[in-house]
């Protein structure tokens, strides 16, 4: 069986026949949308979604500063900039 990561599931025709009100209850939670009881796709709010890019361009820039930490660095002084 494969895993859900979600507390709350739909199936594909309850999710087409009662969209909003699942959007409603869910509120910012995920929904796991199954078809033929395995999950299918995640349905997220708009602002889950967000927050969750938020993290992964936070991540990507953590590497980044990581990756330099140790130099090469460049001195400079202020009259130079």
């Amino acid at each position: 069986m494969d895993p859900i990561h979600a507390n709350i599931t739909v199936s594909v025709t309850e999710l087409k026949r009662n969209f909003a009100n699942i959007l409603a209850t869910a509120k910012d939670a995920p929904v796991a949308v199954l078809n033929h009881n395995k999950p299918e796709a995640y349905l997220l709010s708009a602002k889950h979604y967000e927050e969750i890019l938020g993290i992964l361009e936070d991540l990507e820039d953590k590497k980044i500063v990581e990756s330099r930490e140790h130099g090469p660095f460049v001195t400079v002084t202020l009259d130079e900039l």
